[in-house]
């Protein structure tokens, strides 16, 4: 059985990129979203949280810590163990303290759980909380696993100089996908980031279109594929 899971990342960094993905999960095809909580936009995007498959977009690279909010993180991340397993403990408990309900799943902003001490500790936190973690890789996918967490078996996606989710690569992809498994596809829809000065704008509009069209809808159903979300992974 394939489980199929289009999730968008970001939700909360910035005004315009959280109302992106709020619309391409009511009007468009995606599916799941992870969200920001130490950004200064975090509480804005949970006002528009109501009946969407929400997991925790962990940051440890922007803005401020939430166990230590005099600490700020930077894009040298944090390499010590214990803390990171309390940062992680308390982006999750102010996940549910913002949107009202536990995260469906896990994920890490930049991918910084490439680290394998983040990794480590991460999975520590993720077993505590019975989540599943995006693995990007076999490597991590087996590392999860050896620590007992839940992970997807495929992943794809990418966030590079240009869009990844044209409607032509929409469409390769759903022909390239496994045929059972838990299969992540990883997606930036949004508008243009309003506060935070970002690279990343044009790309983010490139895929909002693409997942607003009625033709990302059409190249699921042609192909008998229904998409879904972390929540009992």
């Amino acid at each position: 059985m394939l489980r199929l899971i289009l999730n968008a990342d970001d939700f909360g960094y910035d005004p315009a990129v959280s109302r992106g993905i709020a619309e391409a999960m009511r009007q468009g095809v995606v599916s799941s979203t992870t969200m920001i909580v130490n950004s200064p936009w975090s509480e804005e995007a949970a006002a528009q949280a109501e009946g969407l498959a929400i997991g925790l977009h962990l940051n440890l690279v922007r803005f401020e810590s939430v166990s230590e909010p005099s600490v700020e993180l930077t894009e040298r991340g944090h390499h010590d163990l214990q803390f990171i397993v309390k940062e992680t403990r308390a982006q999750l408990d102010r996940l549910k303290k913002l949107i009202g309900r536990a995260a469906t799943h896990l994920d890490v902003h930049k991918h910084a759980h490439k680290d394998p001490s983040m990794l480590a500790a991460i999975g520590i936190v993720a077993r505590e909380y019975s989540l599943a973690v995006r693995s990007i890789d076999p490597a991590m996918r087996e590392a999860l696993r050896a620590a007992g967490v839940r992970t997807n078996d495929a992943f794809f996606g990418e966030a590079g100089d240009t869009a990844c989710w044209t409607p032509e690569h929409w469409a390769q992809t759903l022909d390239q996908l496994p045929r059972e498994g838990v299969v992540e596809l990883m997606c930036h829809p949004g508008y243009r980031p309003s506060q935070v000065a970002s690279g990343y704008g044009a790309q983010r509009e490139l895929e909002l279109a693409t997942f607003l069209s009625p033709a990302a809808r059409e190249a699921l159903s042609s192909r008998g594929l229904t998409l879904s979300s972390w929540a009992g992974v």
